[in-house]
C-alpha cells in the first residue's frame, strides 16, 4: 500500500530524521523545496552531518510518501565535497549546504554553513588564457561540425554539445559557477537574464526551425571579446 504523503517538506524532512538518523549531529533540508521552485516530482535533499562515520555517502528512499536523497557527511568529508566541487565549477553540496533549513542543528554547523555562503559568493577560480585560448578552440571545432552537418539527427547532438560548451565559456570567463542540466539556466540567469533569454531563444528557433544562423551568430558573439573563433597556431603541449 502506498504511503500518504505528508504535506509538509520540513514536517516530513524532521520525521525522517528522527526515524532514521535519531543521533545525528545535524541535518538540513536542502534543494527546490527551500527555494519554491518545487515541482510534482521533486524529492527531497537532505544533509546529513555524523561525526563518526568513516566516509560519505548517498542514499535515495521513499519515506513519508517523500522521495528523498540523503547526503550523510562528516565535516572532513563534507570540506573534501567541498573542494571537489570547487576544482569542478559546480558546487552542487555547497550550494544545498549554504541555502539549508536546519532541521537538526548542531555545534559547528554555523561554521559549515558560513563556510559554504563564502564558497558561493567567491566563486570559482579564474581562468587563465591558456584555458581561454582551450576553450576557444574547442568551440570553434564543435561550432565548425554545427555549420558544416548537413546531417539533422547529428546536427541535434552538435548543438546540444555546443550550448553547453558555451553556456561553460560565458559563466567560467566572467568568474561565475557552471550548471548540468536544469542548473545551466539556472546558473546563467543569476549571470545575466537578458543575456539568457537570448541563449535560449537562439536555440530553441534551431530546434523548432533548423535555421542555424541565430546560434552561429550567438557563438561568434561569445567569442568575439575573447579574440574571436581559434586554429590557425593553435597547439598543445
Amino acid at each position: 500500500m502506498e504511503e500518504k504523503r505528508v504535506s509538509s517538506p520540513i514536517a516530513a524532512a524532521n520525521k525522517f530524521i528522527e526515524d532514521r538518523f535519531p543521533g545525528c549531529d545535524a541535518a538540513l533540508l536542502a534543494g527546490s523545496v527551500t527555494r519554491g521552485e518545487a515541482t510534482e516530482t521533486s524529492d527531497l535533499d537532505v544533509v546529513v552531518f555524523i561525526s563518526d562515520i568513516r566516509s560519505a555517502y548517498r542514499e535515495s528512499l521513499e519515506f513519508c510518501g517523500w522521495p528523498i536523497e540523503v547526503f550523510v557527511h562528516n565535516l572532513h568529508t563534507c570540506r573534501e565535497f567541498f573542494q571537489n566541487d570547487i576544482s569542478r565549477a559546480r558546487p552542487s553540496l555547497p550550494r544545498m549546504v549554504a541555502e539549508g533549513v536546519i532541521i537538526r542543528n548542531g555545534e559547528l554547523l554555523a561554521e559549515i554553513m558560513d563556510e559554504a555562503k563564502s564558497i558561493i559568493e567567491e566563486g570559482p577560480a579564474e581562468w587563465t588564457q591558456k584555458e581561454i585560448e582551450f576553450k576557444r578552440y574547442f568551440i570553434t571545432d564543435t561550432l565548425d561540425d554545427f555549420i558544416g552537418s548537413n546531417n539533422k539527427a547529428e546536427e541535434i547532438f552538435i548543438a546540444n554539445e555546443l550550448a553547453n560548451q558555451l553556456h561553460e565559456f560565458v559563466l567560467r570567463t566572467n568568474k561565475r559557477w557552471i550548471g548540468k542540466s536544469k542548473w545551466v539556466v539556472r546558473e546563467l540567469t543569476r549571470y545575466d537574464p537578458e543575456f539568457t533569454g537570448r541563449f535560449i531563444g537562439a536555440f530553441d528557433a534551431y530546434y523548432k526551425t533548423g535555421n542555424k544562423q541565430i546560434v552561429i551568430k550567438l557563438a561568434e558573439e561569445i567569442l568575439e571579446e575573447y579574440g574571436g573563433r581559434l586554429f590557425d597556431g593553435f597547439s598543445i603541449r
